[in-house]
């Protein structure tokens, strides 16, 4: 069911009314740089392989998967038993595909999650296990090895023509399935420090780097961009030492204004700095109904041959449109969002009315934010 109103979050704290002149925003919370900031280089990687789960209850592959068996038989293969992929007759076996992101400074031996999604027809993964799946990355190059029980995202269940199923049987993880085989290990000494921002912003790279010469030292730090700060690592001092004192320094982060809608929930998020200015919105909605109504033919007694006709079952369709009339808000300059869903909401207008409403506002320069639609 779609919902009707709209859950407003508002990020931005407002003072209370009565204040002359366009509200003000609270001062934002300070935040600390390992949360707005990562060395550039430190990331996770992506890992890939191909495997198969094998232990299924009669919903794996069929036979027009010609692929799994394929692999059946080269697995059997390398333990010395030889048999023709075409005499493969088993629906307890899926081919699948199997990642994984592999973290930073993860040593040989840890452990990490790995995701399994199905390459075949198989109805579910539910109750299987996966076999040993070399884990590779971007170069081709092995750093992990996965295999354990599948965990399904959900079932699916059928017998006697019905079926229940829930979720995405077709997909599943498997805890703590993977090994690490060979580490990864960015080196950090040597070269300047780089950090890169989650969210590239003028005013916040340089507040950033201010911050860290208050802390490190002066002519430490640079903003090289929105998006980068490059810390020089004194002589006394090693990569690791600096990094330690430097995330935990609390900055006054800028962000920019921006709404992002929801139109499957119904939910508008406002961040800091959203402003509406003077406009008035009038919209309508068309909504356009097509109803099928069966229409039955019978041929009056004793025509057609003394009676022999037939009666034949038809349908047709009736179209309805009907037009709401459009209704007139008037917003004043320094409206928030707030306000607005609040005066949509009295309207009773639905999702949709409101995203067409904000996009038209935007187009019009009347919406001082980015817009996103997810």
């Amino acid at each position: 069911m779609r919902p009707d109103r709209y859950a407003v979050v508002t990020l931005a704290v407002v003072l209370a009314a009565g204040v002359s002149g366009p509200p003000r925003l609270a001062a934002a919370a300070p935040v600390r740089i390992k949360d707005l900031a990562q060395v550039e280089g430190m990331r996770d990687n992506v890992l890939y392989g191909y495997g198969l789960v094998v232990g299924l209850p009669g919903t794996g592959d069929t036979a027009r998967v010609f692929f799994t068996h394929q692999s059946i038989s080269s697995m059997l293969g390398r333990l010395g038993i030889r048999v023709d992929p075409r005499e493969v007759r088993v629906r307890n076996v899926a081919a699948v595909m199997v990642t994984a992101r592999l973290p930073n400074f993860a040593r040989p031996g840890a452990r990490i999650d790995v995701e399994v999604s199905s390459l075949g027809n198989a109805r579910s993964l539910a109750g299987g296990v996966l076999l040993a799946t070399p884990l590779q990355g971007p170069d081709g190059k092995t750093y992990a090895v996965a295999q354990g029980p599948v965990q399904a995202g959900g079932f699916d269940v059928r017998a006697r023509g019905s079926r229940v199923s829930y979720n995405m049987p077709t997909t599943g993880r498997v805890p703590g399935g993977g090994t690490i085989e060979v580490a990864v290990r960015p080196k950090l000494d040597g070269a300047p420090l780089r950090l890169a921002l989650k969210e590239p912003d003028f005013t916040t790279a340089i507040r950033m780097a201010e911050a860290i010469e208050a802390e490190v030292g002066e002519g430490t730090a640079k903003a090289v961009d929105p998006a980068t700060v490059e810390v020089t690592v004194p002589q006394n001092e090693s990569a690791m030492q600096v990094m330690a004192r430097i995330e935990g320094i609390e900055v006054d982060a800028d962000q920019r204004a921006r709404v992002v809608i929801s139109e499957r929930t119904g939910t508008v998020v406002a961040g800091a700095h959203v402003r509406i200015r003077e406009v008035a919105v009038a919209h309508g909605s068309l909504r356009i109904s097509i109803e099928r109504q069966p229409v039955i033919s019978q041929p009056p007694a004793g025509l057609l041959g003394g009676g022999r006709g037939r009666t034949v079952r038809d349908e047709t369709n009736r179209i309805r449109a009907n037009e709401a009339p459009a209704k007139v808000v008037h917003l004043p300059a320094a409206t928030t969002v707030a306000d607005l869903v609040a005066a949509l909401n009295a309207l009773g207008a639905r999702p949709r009315d409101l995203i067409a409403i904000l996009q038209a506002m935007k187009a019009a320069g009347a919406l001082d934010a980015d817009l996103e639609v997810i």
